[in-house]
């Protein structure tokens, strides 16, 4: 692994705030980390996976929907 090593310019690193000063957490947008139980981690498996099925249901609709129109034309074709 290589070694970290001192910035050649001699600029030095962002010095840490003061002990006495609070710690001041920048704004990033992000939501507290809320530690789940383990019953809500399996519920939102479940959830996540009841999505994801839904979703593959409306695709597999819509692909069979293509294949009856294609099979028509198929129908259509060698008819003639």
């Amino acid at each position: 692994m290589a070694e970290k090593r001192p910035d050649a310019s001699g600029a030095k690193a962002p010095a840490p705030p003061a002990a006495g000063a609070p710690a001041q957490t920048p704004k990033t947008g992000r939501k507290a980390w809320v530690k789940k139980t383990p019953v809500e981690v399996v519920l939102e498996q479940i959830t996540k996976q009841e999505d994801k099925v839904n979703e593959l249901r409306e695709e597999l609709k819509k692909e069979e929907r293509e294949l009856q129109k294609l099979q028509q034309a198929k129908k259509v074709l060698e008819a003639a």
